[in-house]
């Protein structure tokens, strides 16, 4: 059973390179959204194809390299305690790995094995020459991977993106070592902020082919078969221009504000909020 969450919205005229692109200047774009009245999850009831996503991330721009750096930063702080209670730190993957910074990040905390999966050109080129080895261009398959080879599988900002999240939770489980772990981070429709700004929320998105609460997330990894469930909310810092980037005020009053800060120096300021992304980790038993 579903409901209407919010009726698809879509001018063909404005979208453009980034507009599949990561941490870009929101749009408030969305595909006909319906939520589950069992789960609780928001889902596009008719996305596009896999081979027309594929397409749209293959080609869309990169120019986020600083705030994906920011990011990895908070990731690796939020996920310490899954980290520490690994049986082994060996071998990562990452679903959606962009640079690949997260996997530099995991290096330095003991991991030898890296790698990831990304589907965007753009961003591959972007990450560093000795990076670019660890990451494989497209999108991810199971069928890539050997069974058992993996002690951490990360899938951070990704998961409103595919088609079907069971599909990439059950893969993760079967890639899984015993006792490896599986982490993701989503946004939380649910959380106040996004509540807040309503359609103006920049996780209103043409990309997103569903949004996850902290009830439905949990409810995927259940139902895939972890244990050890957590779901917390953590703090992202980004510099000052990235967040009022996302504040859905008038462009010319965004455009004053953003030659103020950057005459004042105050642009590159990093800041710390809790915008209502939550970090989800499950375990495979062992």
């Amino acid at each position: 059973m579903a409901e209407s969450f919010l009726r698809a919205n879509i001018d063909t005229t404005r979208l453009d390179g980034f507009s599949y692109a990561s941490r870009k200047t929101p749009e408030y774009m969305n595909l006909n959204l319906v939520r589950c009245l069992q789960c609780d999850l928001v889902y596009a009831d008719d996305p596009p194809s896999q081979d027309e996503l594929a397409r749209a991330y293959h080609v869309a721009d990169y120019d986020s390299a600083e705030e994906a750096d920011d990011a990895a930063i908070a990731y690796i702080h939020a996920m310490r305690s899954t980290l520490m209670a690994l049986p082994r730190r060996e071998s990562v993957l990452e679903i959606g790995a962009g640079t690949g910074v997260l996997l530099e990040h995991l290096r330095l905390q003991g991991f030898t094995e890296l790698v990831g999966v990304e589907p965007s050109a753009a961003a591959i080129c972007a990450a560093p020459l000795h990076r670019q080895p660890w990451i494989r261009k497209g999108v991810f398959q199971e069928q890539d991977f050997a069974p058992g080879s993996f002690d951490l599988i990360c899938c951070f900002m990704t998961m409103e993106h595919v088609l079907d999240p069971k599909v990439i939770a059950l893969a993760a489980f079967r890639l899984l070592r015993p006792g490896g772990a599986f982490v993701t981070v989503t946004h939380d429709y649910q959380g106040r902020l996004n509540r807040m700004l309503g359609k103006r929320s920049p996780i209103i998105d043409i990309e997103h082919m569903q949004l996850f609460s902290a009830t439905s997330i949990r409810t995927l990894f259940e139902t895939t078969g972890y244990r050890d469930i957590r779901v917390e909310r953590f703090v992202n810092r980004y510099a000052f221009r990235y967040w009022w980037r996302l504040v859905p005020a008038p462009g010319p009053v965004k455009r004053t504000v953003a030659r103020a800060a950057e005459v004042v120096h105050l642009d590159g300021v990093k800041l710390g909020f809790n915008v209502g992304n939550s970090m989800t980790s499950g375990v495979k038993s062992a």
